[in-house]
């Protein structure tokens, strides 16, 4: 007979969790496996909220397990350690992403691209390597493998820092892959949410040239002043579009409603890459003749691997770059996700689980 997820695991959990389609979050007592050899067992201090999750919790993906505990922007405090664990001791800050899990011996794993391993285990509603199913940040404690856990840098907030545990590696990641990078390039960003405004934040940092591309003409002062853009195109204005053409060497596309690429394709220069990061529902559709007449590149972007997140972190310690955040108690997340949904916020929620996580 099937263990439950309360009895399956020998030490006691809390959080909140997802039972059906409706997505509604409430209390969950769950459980987490004892700390082996290589685990480390922290604390949940804060938690991001991530667009995925809202995805994942509604089953919109078609992959949900329940009950479902989300959160994959971790961010807490050590408190054990296995016998084996070389990297973390008793009270270090640590963070674990969107990964907990993958093969170690695969040659994308090999590479430091354990985010592509055909076995990767997710933080959140996948089978780990054990058969049971993994459970998210949405609570009070977590284990994991040393491996897939991040040294949290002393200079980086942990609730502001929490987001980019995604949303800043899945930026950071395809601006270094494909060479946009370097000091003066001319870098555009699409959507200026959760990912985009961290994708500006990363692209400055690296000296680009930023355009900022949305529909939203409120959005204008905050990608100028605020997040110091250097340009803000209305992409509903077709002058406007117009006179972006032939002027990026690339563009990283966050946004995941549907939306038209050739005018995107239209404002890179010969050799400019279109990269996505955001999933529209729709196939895309691209005119052959928009790629050849400049040898143009659609390419997309997952996260990074852990190698690569670590350095994401402390870049990002180094340049002062942090999430605008919410802070937010628990017991207010299904309100949060109804926000999220109309897109009202500015620009990311994290959960303050330390205090406001209560044992039923």
């Amino acid at each position: 007979m099937a263990k439950t997820p309360e009895t399956e695991h020998p030490v006691k959990a809390h959080g909140y969790a997802a039972f059906d389609t409706t997505g509604t979050l409430s209390p969950h007592t769950f459980s987490r496996r004892a700390t082996g050899e290589k685990d480390v067992r922290f604390k949940v201090l804060y938690c991001g909220i991530c667009h995925t999750d809202l995805h994942f919790i509604k089953n919109e993906w078609g992959v949900t397990n329940y009950p479902v505990t989300p959160g994959h922007e971790v961010v807490g405090v050590v408190t054990e350690v296995g016998s084996k664990v070389e990297k973390f001791k008793i009270g270090d800050k640590v963070g674990v992403g969107c990964m907990v899990g993958s093969c170690r011996s695969c040659a994308n794993c090999a590479d430091d691209y354990e985010q592509y391993c055909p076995k990767q285990v997710g933080t959140y509603g996948f089978p780990d390597f054990d058969g049971t199913i993994t459970y998210g940040g949405y609570s009070d404690h977590m284990v994991t493998d040393e491996h897939f856990v991040l040294r949290w840098p002393e200079n980086l907030p942990l609730d502001s820092g929490a987001p980019l545990l995604c949303a800043g590696i899945t930026t950071y990641s395809p601006l270094k892959h494909f060479g946009l990078d370097k000091p003066g390039m001319k870098v555009g960003v699409v959507g200026l949410g959760g990912l985009g405004h961290v994708a500006v934040k990363m692209a400055k940092a690296f000296g680009a040239e930023v355009t900022v591309f949305s529909t939203s003409p409120a959005k204008k002062e905050e990608a100028i002043e605020g997040l110091k853009a250097d340009h803000f195109i209305n992409s509903k204005i077709a002058q406007e579009m117009q006179a972006a053409m032939g002027t990026l060497d690339g563009i990283l596309d966050t946004v995941s409603g549907n939306h038209p690429m050739a005018p995107l394709l239209n404002a890179l220069k010969p050799h400019g890459k279109l990269v996505l990061v955001g999933i529209p529902e729709k196939p895309l559709e691209i005119a052959a003749f928009s790629l050849i007449m400049g040898r143009k590149l659609v390419g997309g972007s997952n996260i990074g691997g852990i190698k690569e997140t670590q350095e994401m972190l402390d870049f990002s310690a180094e340049h002062g770059i942090t999430s605008d955040v919410e802070i937010i108690p628990i017991d207010y997340v299904n309100t949060a996700m109804e926000r999220l949904i109309k897109s009202d916020v500015r620009y990311r929620f994290v959960i303050d689980v330390a205090n406001s996580l209560k044992a039923e």
